[in-house]
């Protein structure tokens, strides 16, 4: 199951969720879900492999989904804001050593 954890940039100061675990929200919704977080390139790139595996794509990227959303975010500059055991707890299923904010 998904786990929420907030996450900002600091230059900006603009604050998103995140998310880390199984995404069930991926395994109904498939590529609309990079769409609707604003990733056009990789919901098409979803899609595309979602139709050439006939949907098999779908069930083995939910396992996945949220890691590389999340890892994609953190290259961006954003960092983790959110309670320490939120934090702590993204930091490990993320496979991040510490918030260097």
């Amino acid at each position: 199951m998904a786990t929420k954890v907030m996450i900002q940039h600091p230059t900006s100061g603009l604050t998103r969720k995140g998310y880390f675990g199984f995404s069930w929200t991926y395994l109904f919704f498939g590529w609309w879900v990079p769409m609707f977080r604003g990733e056009l390139g990789v919901a098409a790139l979803h899609l595309l492999f979602t139709v050439v595996t006939l949907g098999l794509w779908q069930i083995i990227v939910a396992f996945l989904y949220n890691k590389q959303y999340m890892t994609r975010m953190l290259e961006k500059g954003y960092v983790l804001r959110d309670t320490e055991e939120a934090m702590a707890k993204a930091r490990i299923a993320l496979g991040i050593a510490s918030d260097l904010a």
